[in-house]
């Protein structure tokens, strides 16, 4: 009989024991490293450094319920200090590594952090917001050599701890799969971000997702460039691959430059983006090569319609398109499967889908209304952490308010329109962005584009004026005048912008979404970098 036999796999650590002591060589994650040697980690390698760094937590006073921050792109490190977690019971908070000031040390204070694993490079950012946290009483240095940075004796470093040739195995403490492993944050594009708690059960409800939807065959190898913070890269790509014992590769950060090299140097046959990721992959200047890839299927949230079928073309791949939120909700559309531009259907059976108006009537087929869902077998809760209105107002009557105003066609397809509240309206037209932002995006300096509305100038209620912010590739030099022409030519006059707005780089939230807020902060008519259009 096993020594495992006590173990439940639907707890993350505990499947890490299991497989350690089954497939101990198995490789499962590689974190490719540039022109740097990549990581390569096995079973025996997750386990043990987990088990490193769990008692190191424990030694530094860190136990059950207590909350320890992980500040950090995708790196081996990364995997080890989450699975580290779930070992002991504290609880995880993952920080986006683009987070300082204000927002990083609202959430090491919100979240009551008392540790922090944070690497090399990101160091300065977090002694930055220190002073102002008091409550953090342990700070550990991951030191990567590929950034090449002096080591400072200042704080232990983790490396000291992972190279150890000894470790002491740890007991698995947790045996709840309803105890807490992550809080993930929000984006708070509209305020404070809300820290969600999420359960060890979470990890269950991955495999069974990756079952019914992803259906990742054994030979498949996954990649993502998606921050490790964010629950997508979770859901999609880390938990699967950790779960199915399917190969998963990531990268430090996104690049849409290298991604076509990275799957073909790796043999990935599958990868996970955000719609505005596909945006700039289209934008990238066509290669010869662009359809020679190993990538079958794209897992896509949020693809553009106006680029969808030519992206499969050009890369040839199919699209496999979902919905989901770390609070709740779930749809997915299988590839080749439904209409272009829907993001698909509930999963039969778990999920229950309305598009409901102001006052929570359900409105007809093809009618815009914002989507509320909810579990058909138990409750449909969200903790919001230390947030008990919040959390009810979310799921107020039983239902999850996503937010999202969305409609539903006469066979049940699901298409995405926009946030609530964000719409844009322009003489009685409802615009879509991504249509503009496709034209824009097709000619050959523009690398990135962002469409988003102001109050417009005639003072009509609930109309917007359009500015199009676009980033120039490395070198190239924005010619508004070529832009204008460009969008006179292939766009109805309703639908060209009234101003260029010409920037550095489009600020993104976690996932990925431009954070037209902090453009529309920078706007001005009469800025130098504002080109208004001429009839």
């Amino acid at each position: 009989m096993s020594s495992n036999a006590y173990l439940n796999q639907a707890i993350v650590s505990h499947l890490i024991e299991m497989k350690a002591e089954e497939k101990p060589d198995q490789e499962i994650l590689v974190f490719e490293n540039g022109d740097s040697a990549p990581d390569v980690l096995t079973y025996r390698h997750l386990h043990e450094n987990a088990n490193r760094i769990a008692r190191l937590l424990i030694d530094s006073g860190i136990s059950k319920g207590d909350t320890y921050a992980v500040f950090m792109r995708n790196h081996a490190e990364f995997v080890y200090s989450l699975l580290a977690g779930p070992v002991i019971g504290a609880i995880m908070v993952p920080i986006d590594p683009r987070s300082r000031g204000d927002r990083l040390r609202f959430l090491l204070n919100h979240a009551n952090v008392k540790a922090v694993i944070v690497s090399g490079e990101l160091l300065p950012q977090l002694e930055e917001v220190l002073p102002q946290a008091p409550g953090v009483l342990k700070v550990f240095v991951a030191w990567r050599k590929e950034q090449g940075l002096a080591v400072s004796s200042r704080y232990p470093a983790l490396d000291e701890t992972l190279a150890k040739p000894a470790w002491e195995r740890v007991k698995q403490q947790i045996m709840d799969v309803r105890h807490p492993m992550e809080i993930i944050y929000t984006s708070g594009t509209t305020g404070d971000p809300k820290g969600v708690t999420i359960r060890n059960n979470r990890f269950g409800m991955f495999n069974i997702v990756t079952k019914l939807v992803w259906k990742y065959k054994a030979s498949d190898v996954l990649y993502s460039g998606l921050s490790l913070t964010h629950g997508n890269s979770q859901a999609v790509t880390l938990f699967p691959a950790i779960g199915a014992g399917i190969k998963a590769v990531f990268s430090a950060r996104f690049t849409k430059s290298r991604i076509w090299d990275i799957c073909r140097a790796y043999g990935c046959t599958s990868f996970s983006l955000l719609g505005g990721m596909m945006a700039g992959i289209f934008n990238e200047p066509p290669r010869s090569n662009d359809a020679d890839n190993p990538v079958q299927t794209v897992l896509s949230a949020g693809t553009p319609a106006a680029i969808w079928e030519e992206f499969e073309k050009r890369f040839a791949v199919k699209i496999l398109e979902w919905y989901g939120s770390v609070e709740g909700g779930f749809a997915y559309k299988p590839p080749g499967v439904g209409p272009v531009g829907s993001f698909g259907k509930p999963i039969p059976g778990m999920m229950e889908f309305k598009v409901v108006d102001e006052d929570d009537r359900p409105v007809p087929p093809g009618a815009a209304g914002e989507l509320i869902c909810r579990m058909t077998k138990g409750d449909t809760k969200v903790d919001y952490l230390d947030n008990k209105q919040a959390s009810e107002e979310k799921t107020r009557g039983g239902w999850l308010r996503t937010g999202d105003i969305v409609s539903r066609n006469a066979e049940g397809w699901y298409f995405f329109c926009h946030r609530k509240g964000k719409e844009l309206r322009r003489a009685g037209d409802f615009i879509q962005p991504d249509h503009i932002e496709r034209v824009l995006g097709t000619h050959p300096d523009v690398s990135e584009a962002c469409v988003y509305g102001i109050p417009a100038a005639s003072g009509a209620p609930g109309e917007s004026d359009l500015v199009a912010a676009v980033v120039a590739f490395d070198g190239v030099r924005i010619d508004p005048a070529a832009l204008f022409e460009k969008c006179r030519k292939e766009l109805e006059p309703n639908f060209i912008p009234s101003y260029l707005q010409v920037v550095e780089e489009i600020p993104k939230t976690i996932s990925e979404k431009a954070l037209d807020r902090l453009l529309r902060e920078q706007f001005s008519p009469s800025a130098a970098n504002v080109f208004a259009f001429s009839k």
